[in-house]
């Protein structure tokens, strides 16, 4: 657990930096960004490794249907993710949607996952993507985009399907299965 722990922590200071010491962040121009880069990385590796060795303790079993659930948020966290980059009328209609989508994706891997390693990954995630929507909001004004042309939201939609069916194909292969047996 020591790897997952470290790794999250990394990963939040990592993305807090910026907003914590701006003008130490400034001052080190692209140097600054390859150090992020550089620990945001280091903090993935933490977490994955520190994931897979963690020994499994259970907390709780989660009912059969929160498969389902999850795969319905899941499909959604992807759309919503997919919001940050769209040209289409959705855009700007949330200041966070990254941030949002990691919110859901948490959420809904807590409800799939009763173990003591997931709820430190997931709930970690989740709490770091809270403090970073509280802390941008409280240092940043943010400026609505102008939305765009409506058919660019189906274009969304469709590479939110793609993207999901890739999502699921990359869990399978990895041993785990994301789909109601």
């Amino acid at each position: 657990m020591t790897y997952l722990i470290l790794g999250l922590a990394l990963w939040t200071a990592a993305h807090l930096f910026k907003r914590v010491v701006p003008d130490l962040r400034a001052s080190m121009g692209m140097a600054g960004k390859a150090v992020v880069a550089v620990a945001i990385l280091g903090a993935l590796v933490l977490m994955v490794v520190g994931y897979q060795r963690a020994a499994f303790v259970n907390l709780w079993f989660p009912p059969a249907w929160t498969v389902h659930l999850n795969n319905l948020l899941m499909l959604l966290a992807v759309f919503v993710y997919g919001m940050s980059a769209t040209t289409g009328r959705l855009r700007g209609a949330m200041r966070h949607p990254q941030l949002t989508a990691v919110k859901i994706w948490a959420v809904a891997h807590l409800l799939v996952n009763g173990d003591l390693a997931s709820l430190i990954l997931f709930g970690g995630l989740l709490a770091w993507a809270v403090l970073e929507v509280i802390v941008i909001n409280r240092s940043e004004d943010w400026v609505r985009p102008e939305p765009g042309p409506a058919k660019k939201d189906f274009v969304l939609a469709a590479i939110t399907l793609v993207m999901f069916a890739l999502i699921a194909f990359i869990h399978a292969w990895l041993g785990v299965w994301p789909f109601p047996r």
